[in-house]
């Protein structure tokens, strides 16, 4: 009955756009990443100069990101922030202990193959994933 469609506030709307913009940074990052990753192989057979330029470009973009995480943090309201702040904390913990602990397993031949980085890459977005929704259900 009362359809009363009202804009969204300015903090809304500022909110909205820097996660657009932190999607956006992450997702030029990943295309990069993956252009770093692949394009020596599949696409110009290990030429070093245009591999430094993809690296060059996957660095800036992820300085880009870096940045357009600071902004969307500093966006969010104080209860955002501290569920954020615990979620990095536990994610960085998280990574030192097991990363340390991951690349001694073959060091002392616990595991036969060589710890990969994407590995613990994975670990700390899960980590800060989980880190964040309890936080979230936690100050509900």
């Amino acid at each position: 009955m009362n359809d009363i469609k009202l804009k969204p506030s300015g903090w809304e709307a500022r909110n909205t756009k820097n996660t657009l913009l932190l999607g956006c940074w992450t997702s030029a990052w990943l295309m990069t990443l993956a252009l770093t990753a692949f394009g020596p192989k599949l696409l110009w057979q290990f030429n070093t100069l245009l591999t430094l330029v993809a690296l060059f470009f996957t660095l800036v973009t992820g300085a880009g990101m870096i940045m357009s995480t600071i902004r969307q943090v500093k966006g969010l309201d104080e209860m955002q922030q501290k569920i954020v702040l615990d979620a990095s904390a536990l994610a960085l913990g998280v990574a030192l202990v097991c990363g340390s602990s991951y690349e001694l397993l073959e060091d002392v031949r616990l595991i036969t193959f060589q710890p990969e980085i994407s590995h613990l890459v994975i670990l700390i977005g899960l980590t800060f994933l989980v880190g964040i929704v309890v936080g979230n259900l936690r100050f509900r």
